[in-house]
């Protein structure tokens, strides 16, 4: 019950009462131009609408599908990659500021470049995902194996844990709190690297996701269907974070004695 009432009642509150506002400054006629700001009721019939028609989930599965191939990739990419980073030294100072630079670089940057060398498709999609999160999870890593402690490098070549074997046994455990950040955010890069690849390089053959569903709402100017794909949007990357990244950050903290059950 306890943390019914902390972890969800809070959020609850903080959802009706944004709906509250928006069913207010649409009541009150504060905003009274549906084509600016639709009613939450109009929003609700759009992806009640979808749903009936069987398109919802399709939305849904051809968006989060991409995403999570995507990131898969970039973990395969990232892993070996931040690993060569933090432990060789004349890789970090060849390819560490391009890495740090590249995960400033806003993903949407990418699309064009991505859409002239490799055409309309999903290769396309996942390049731009991979820019997104490859260097974040690399960089991820590169800080967890930097926090790892001298002594724990030092037990474990005592003990004929060096090259390979050192790094599997002790530098990626000891490593683990910054790598599942750095996988958190590789995540979230790679959903906004998505979303921009599909609004901006929307192509029929390619399925509609949610980033296409976003961008037919704008053409449409049909603003109940650009609040539904915001909407779902957010509501996906929500879902991954709550099912997926917090647990595992929650385990990692928790087995290390960095995070207090209860």
């Amino acid at each position: 019950r306890q943390t019914l009432v902390e972890k969800v009642l809070p959020p609850t509150v903080a959802v009706l009462l944004v709906l509250a506002v928006w069913q207010g400054l649409v009541s009150f006629k504060i905003v009274d131009d549906p084509t600016k700001l639709p009613a939450p009721s109009d929003v609700w019939d759009v992806v009640h609408q979808a749903w009936l028609q069987g398109e919802l989930l399709g939305y849904i599965w051809t968006s989060v599908s991409r995403g999570l191939l995507g990131f898969c990739f970039a973990l395969l990419i990232g892993t070996p990659l931040g690993l060569l980073v933090a432990r060789v030294k004349f890789v970090r100072a060849a390819i560490g500021p391009i890495l740090s630079g590249l995960q400033s670089l806003p993903s949407v940057a990418w699309v064009p470049p991505a859409v002239i060398w490799l055409g309309l498709n999903n290769t396309m999609m996942y390049a731009v995902i991979l820019l997104g999160a490859v260097p974040s999870i690399a960089n991820g890593l590169v800080s967890g194996v930097d926090q790892v402690s001298p002594i724990f490098l030092r037990a474990g070549r005592t003990l004929g844990a060096t090259g390979l074997k050192g790094t599997w046994h002790i530098v990626l455990p000891a490593a683990l709190p910054g790598y599942v950040a750095g996988l958190k955010q590789g995540w979230a890069f790679s959903w906004r690297s998505l979303m921009a690849a599909e609004i901006i390089a929307s192509f029929p053959d390619l399925g509609v996701g949610l980033g296409q569903l976003l961008e037919n709402g704008r053409n449409a100017s049909d603003m109940a269907m650009v609040f539904e794909a915001i909407l779902l949007i957010l509501t996906v990357g929500i879902a991954i974070d709550l099912l997926i990244f917090s647990p595992l950050e929650r385990w990692v903290l928790r087995s290390r004695g960095l995070l207090v059950k209860g």
